[in-house]
């Protein structure tokens, strides 16, 4: 579940790894979407974790972020 936030607005969701390893493929993963979609999103990560803000043009998420979102749910449940 992605978290909605205000000023500015945008969602956001950490991931969770019990490997350093995972972190860099599921990062890879993320930069190939990022092409593909021209979708840019604010990455931070850490040991064990991998956090994303995905700041919003509109007042509402897009159809085009929510799938970026889901894509990238996708590729977290596939690890």
């Amino acid at each position: 579940m992605w978290n909605e936030r205000e000023s500015p607005l945008r969602i956001e969701k950490r991931f969770e790894f019990d490997q350093y390893s995972k972190i860099s493929k599921f990062m890879g993963e993320i930069e190939k979407l990022c092409k593909e979609r021209d979708i840019y999103p604010n990455i931070s990560f850490g040991k064990n974790f991998v956090s994303l803000s995905i700041f919003l043009d509109n007042k509402e998420i897009s159809e085009k972020e929510k799938d970026f979102s889901m894509d990238i749910d996708k590729f977290y449940l596939e690890d």
